[in-house]
């Protein structure tokens, strides 16, 4: 064994632990300005920025699993949001009827039963849709989508809703999204994601993506692997439709239309197919971004939209792999490479 290699578990370690402290620290930071009163009047608002924000990193992040590292296109992951959300949203309903739990127990359910529904109609959907690609699959994802919006906006359950339907709105949620959670939830759900991108799992999915018939030939189980990736990636789709629901406390089936799919595919191609550090970064900062404009801008508030198209017109002009491409950034990989350059300049003195 070479001492290189025999260091490898030692910067592994020390990478795993700077991550860590990095998640740690950001925490500590969101806590100071949220929980301290520093920001005043306008933490309400901006812990609402933020807590969207990570709701959108989580689905983000999961379609990026399909579009960048399956390289398979999805027009209808809003439709896996909105099974999470309703399903999460009707079990903690009923529970609240009848029990008291405390807020961070009936989170744990709300996000536990969201990825588990959208987990059950992601394999029901992707066994037989995944046998397709390209167009033809994308073309089903909009169609799945479009069917769970009009399902949802015919039916009703008589206990939640009376003799009413969720068409109009399904309000009254419990308001359990604390940004506390939904932070944690984030970087366990990112953790696990990158997690399965380096496994042996992940390998066989860019295999596939690169050439299908190669990975094939070389024993990979195209099929099964494709399922389990589609599965993943709507649970989590799932767990962030939890979190939206219990934040905005009131659904809509409009809300999970082909525009907010768009808007999700849009922000992974921004920030880099194939990057999960350019979803962790664009998601947040495009989500808030028109309500920034309008926040700082008043008087362009009825033009938000539209410097939000022209931000993404000027970066894909600019950046048309998206701001990282397929790259990822590792702050571990920064500070130990920092360290080793000062080292053998210090040496070579």
């Amino acid at each position: 064994m070479t001492e290189g290699s025999g260091n490898m578990p030692k910067i592994m370690k020390k990478k795993y632990l700077i991550n860590i402290i990095a998640v740690a620290v950001v925490f500590l930071i969101l806590c100071l300005l949220f929980d301290t009163g520093l920001l005043g009047r306008k933490a309400a608002y901006f812990n609402g920025l933020v807590t969207i924000g990570m709701f959108y990193t989580i689905i983000v992040c999961s379609l990026n699993l399909l579009t960048g590292y399956m390289g398979e296109f999805s027009l209808g992951h809003a439709g896996f949001m909105s099974i999470g959300a309703y399903a999460s949203a009707i079990v903690t309903t009923l529970i609240s009827d009848h029990v008291q739990l405390s807020n961070i127990a009936l989170y744990l359910i709300a996000i536990i039963i969201g990825g588990l529904a959208a987990a059950i109609i992601g394999v029901l959907v992707g066994i037989p849709a995944l046998r397709l690609s390209g167009d033809y699959l994308c073309i089903v994802t909009v169609a799945v989508a479009e069917i769970v919006r009009v399902v949802l906006s015919n039916v009703g359950i008589k206990p939640i809703t009376g003799n009413a339907t969720f068409g109009k709105s399904f309000a009254g949620i419990a308001r359990v999204s604390d940004y506390h959670y939904v932070y944690i939830t984030m970087v366990i759900c990112i953790a696990i994601m990158y997690c399965y991108i380096r496994s042996r799992y992940g390998r066989a999915l860019i295999s596939i993506r690169e050439d299908r018939i190669a990975a094939a030939a070389s024993g990979i189980n195209v099929t099964r692997t494709k399922v389990l990736t589609f599965t993943i990636s709507a649970a989590f789709a799932g767990v962030a439709g939890a979190i939206y629901a219990h934040y905005i406390t009131t659904l809509v089936p409009t809300y999970f239309n082909f525009s907010k799919s768009s808007e999700f595919l849009a922000i992974v191609i921004l920030g880099g197919s194939g990057s999960m550090t350019g979803s962790i970064i664009a998601a947040p900062i495009l989500s808030a971004l028109p309500q920034l404009i309008s926040y700082v801008f008043p008087d362009f508030a009825s033009y938000r939209m539209l410097i939000y198209a022209v931000v993404l017109v000027v970066v894909m002009i600019f950046k048309p792999t998206g701001l990282f491409g397929g790259k990822e950034f590792s702050l571990p990989d920064l500070i130990l490479d920092g360290k080793r350059k000062k080292k053998e300049k210090v040496s070579q003195e």
